[in-house]
């Protein structure tokens, strides 16, 4: 099974540098832009795609209606899995101050970066059970592709930009990192 996650396309809050967790948040004009270009980054990679996911966030699903309608091809369900990290009582602040005053964003009410790689895990696997045979985007969010990837390849790897694939492929019983935000890993 090959995946695609895609990158939501930005938002305000993406713009002004600040933490966007489990708010819900609209693309903005350039998210909008950002998810037309991501059809073609798509199309690109290999065989045609089968259908596209996302996380419920409306910057995720609206983006995976753009996809869905661009490829032409079905829009699937949502995915709680596939949500971005819980930022808690950071949510909205600006990053920079979140880092001088909480480093790695140790605020207690944050969710660890081990429960986000847990539920991507989770999310690979259930995308891989529920689609087996099929191509399948999968639109989410920065982090939760950071660290997931990171988590399968054993090493840290690059934040993606806004509205760019990574590419998975399920092989041998276990997932292997091809791309990361469309460079080669």
């Amino acid at each position: 099974m090959r995946l695609a996650l895609v990158r939501h396309g930005q938002t305000d809050l993406n713009l002004q540098g600040r933490l966007q967790g489990s708010s819900d948040w609209p693309l903005n004009e350039t998210g909008l832009a950002q998810a037309r270009q991501a059809v073609e980054e798509v199309r690109d990679t290999a065989a045609p795609w089968d259908l596209v996911v996302s996380s419920p966030r409306q910057r995720a699903r609206r983006t995976a209606e753009i996809i869905a309608d661009g490829l032409g091809i079905e829009l699937g369900p949502t995915y709680e899995l596939l949500l971005e990290r819980d930022y808690g009582a950071l949510e909205g602040a600006e990053e920079a101050e979140v880092e001088r005053l909480w480093p790695g964003k140790s605020e207690p009410s944050v969710e660890t970066l081990d429960s986000v790689v847990h539920r991507g895990l989770r999310a690979l696997g259930e995308l891989r059970n529920a689609w087996t045979g099929r191509r399948v985007v999968a639109v989410c969010h920065g982090t939760i592709i950071r660290y997931t990837l990171s988590e399968i390849a054993g090493r840290k790897l690059p934040q993606p930009g806004n509205a760019t694939a990574s590419m998975v492929e399920w092989t041998g019983g276990a997932w292997r990192v091809l791309t990361v935000g469309g460079a080669p890993v």
